[in-house]
């Protein structure tokens, strides 16, 4: 193993997902409140989503948004998309005090750089890259430690389909057995196993909606994770 993909919210950003979602959908309505009916803004990001994750690779997950959103708010709104690109450049980082931290996470992003693995931070495309590096940095995280940051301009899936993961792969070049996918839920980040990759769940915010068994499966909190990477080998070592 010389590669270890890192999900993001819950995993190395702390956070109660439905509550930061709920936070994140009550600003954007506030921002846009002249402009689009707070109740009808939401469910068109809503739909717009849960057409992203059911994406079949078609198109990009951003063009598979925008299709989906525009045709719930007319198209007009095609024409408002920096306007949207404004929202995350100046509003969105008054989101992260919805957001836990730990330097743990660095840290062990450090650490594993230092041992020489190849670092890709596989978060849900479902958001702009200008989005997912502001939550990087809200976890302390440096954008030069990950050969790849997934966000929804370039990827055409979304977790749970394992699609996503072979794309990561044939992406950055890279063999399942060569990787670990170190994730916080059962669903999403555990489905990577089905093509190969080892996953190793975080409790410390674990989604497992369905209850479903992870004893077969490495899991621990993010404390114990980084004391386990200390006995690693280097990657030159192996």
């Amino acid at each position: 193993m010389n590669t270890v993909l890192f999900d993001l919210d819950g995993t190395l950003l702390p956070m109660d997902q439905d509550h930061y979602i709920a936070a994140y959908l009550k600003m954007l309505g506030e921002r846009f409140a002249a402009d689009y009916d707070p109740v009808a803004l939401r469910e068109a990001i809503l739909r717009g989503t849960g057409a992203m994750i059911q994406n079949d690779g078609g198109r990009t997950n951003e063009t598979c948004f925008w299709q989906v959103f525009s045709a719930a708010l007319g198209e007009g709104v095609l024409g408002r998309k920096a306007d949207f690109d404004d929202f995350y450049r100046e509003r969105y980082n008054d989101l992260r005090s919805e957001a836990g931290f730990t330097p743990l996470a660095a840290e062990t992003v450090r650490a594993l750089k230092e041992k020489g693995y190849t670092l890709i931070l596989a978060s849900n495309p479902l958001y702009p890259e200008i989005a997912t590096r502001a939550r990087m940095r809200w976890a302390g995280l440096r954008e030069e430690d990950f050969l790849l940051v997934t966000a929804y301009e370039k990827f055409s899936y979304c977790k749970p389909n394992v699609s996503y993961y072979r794309e990561i792969l044939a992406m950055c070049g890279l063999k399942p057995q060569d990787c670990l996918m170190v994730g916080n839920d059962a669903e999403e980040d555990l489905c990577a196993a089905e093509i190969g990759l080892d996953v190793w769940l975080l409790t410390d915010c674990l989604i497992n909606r369905q209850n479903r068994d992870i004893s077969s499966h490495r899991h621990s909190t993010l404390a114990e994770f980084r004391a386990e990477v200390n006995s690693w080998r280097k990657v030159t070592d192996m």
